[in-house]
């Protein structure tokens, strides 16, 4: 099929967002399928308002083109920002089906940061999703929060890991060497909804790594000169990051899934998280790692998890398996709905 994708989301940015749209073209692409992402790379942009690594396209007239000329069998909106929106409106004004995905909290994210109103949020986001014919989610657990909300149509999506990037061999990675043990490390966006205070404020034994960039880093390596901030990391030396590490804390009360903590199992490490929504449903507790309103409990006896179980645990989530839930999910027109192509 010829499958376009459409996302606000895109690198250089690292997050889940990105991270399962490159995993799932990647499949696709493996399996024979021709993928067009409709990104912010193809389009003049300007920061987002107090997240400035975030772009925001701002020439989106453009999408209706873009789409034409690829001349989709099967339309994906991946997020609800200006690109996706302007997606939105070119399939509905050509009764066109397509497909979008709830992969972020942004009603609680954007009420956060600018103190609009959550349910005044929430309401843009079931208008924004309400006539796709089928909102991809990633837990179960999402799917019947929204559903009380109002969503409808809702499908699974779930997400994966890399096993074969992350693993538990490490590489010498320098600034690791001399830290002391036990390592606590957390990986991900350094954002106020990720809530990594609560994790910098724990009385813990050994070393704090904090890995990641964003708005609230420098605020943070400031008021906590203690902790090791090592900046964005990708590929081997983030696994190696993983690996050399004890105990992964995520301590985000708002997150989705969380992708990270899946790659931290494949490296061996052991989850300490707070029991809700994301760790509830990623982490096996007791066996991959440990759930507890009172966190810093749970990095302690976190420490007692066998790294060789996580890693087993990791290897049965495949991004194979979650790319097959996105084909099914995916609703394709009949021949007379196509629009043509500009080329044509």
């Amino acid at each position: 099929m010829r499958i376009a994708i459409v996302t606000d989301a895109w690198t250089p940015q690292i997050n889940g967002v990105v991270n399962s749209i490159r995993n799932t073209v990647d499949c696709l692409e493996k399996k024979g399928h021709l993928v067009s992402v409709i990104s912010p790379e193809l389009f003049r942009t300007v920061p987002c308002p107090t997240y400035p690594q975030i772009l925001l396209a701002v020439d989106v007239w453009f999408v209706g083109r873009y789409l034409e000329e690829f001349c989709p069998d099967a339309v994906h909106i991946a997020t609800e920002g200006p690109i996706g929106l302007a997606a939105r409106q070119w399939c509905l004004a050509r009764s066109f089906p397509f497909t979008t995905a709830y992969m972020t909290r942004f009603p609680e994210y954007i009420s956060m940061r600018f103190r609009i109103p959550q349910d005044l949020l929430t309401g843009y986001f079931l208008w924004f999703h309400s006539p796709s014919s089928g909102v991809m989610v990633s837990t179960a657990s999402l799917r019947d929060e929204l559903a009380a909300r109002g969503f409808r149509n809702l499908k699974m999506w779930s997400r994966g890991v890399d096993t074969e990037k992350f693993h538990p061999a490490t590489f010498g990675i320098d600034l690791m060497k001399n830290l002391p043990r036990p390592r606590f490390l957390y990986v991900g966006r350094v954002a106020v909804e990720k809530n990594i205070k609560a994790f910098l404020d724990l009385d813990l034994p050994g070393a704090k790594i904090v890995t990641g960039d964003g708005p609230a880093l420098d605020e943070l390596r400031e008021s906590y000169p203690g902790v090791v901030f090592t900046g964005a990391r990708t590929g081997r030396e983030l696994a190696s990051i993983y690996a050399c590490s004890d105990v992964f804390v995520f301590p985000s009360l708002t997150d989705t899934f969380g992708i990270v903590m899946l790659e931290a199992a494949a490296c061996g490490l052991p989850v300490a998280a707070f029991p809700v929504q994301g760790p509830k449903d990623v982490v096996i507790e007791g066996v991959t790692g440990v759930l507890d309103e009172d966190l810093q409990k749970a990095c302690m006896e976190a420490l007692g998890i066998d790294r060789e179980t996580c890693r087993e645990h990791a290897l049965s989530c495949s991004w194979g398996s979650c790319t097959e839930q996105f084909l099914e999910n995916l609703q394709v027109p009949s021949a007379g709905e196509r629009p043509r192509s500009l080329a044509s």
